[in-house]
């Protein structure tokens, strides 16, 4: 989880520009979606489905996208 979080971080800090805010939300579903996939394949009880990841998001959550740089190479941070 925690290696997780560190990746999405730097994916948010590398592509964090602004007009960019709807391609990392984006991201961040796809990202639970195949969070989710890989849960489901670890668990012998069968599927995890959205409701059980939700209650895995609210005690595990993951960080929300932030554009951190404008285009024009200043900061906003």
């Amino acid at each position: 989880m925690a290696n997780l979080v560190q990746k999405l971080r730097g994916h948010y800090a590398y592509y964090g520009v602004a007009g960019n805010s709807e391609l990392l939300a984006r991201f961040l579903h796809e990202v639970t979606r195949v969070w989710r996939t890989w849960l489901s394949r670890r668990s012998q009880r069968g599927w995890v489905d959205w409701e059980r990841m939700g209650q895995i998001l609210e005690r595990y959550p993951l960080p929300p996208p932030r554009v951190r740089a404008s285009s024009w190479g200043k900061s906003k941070a």
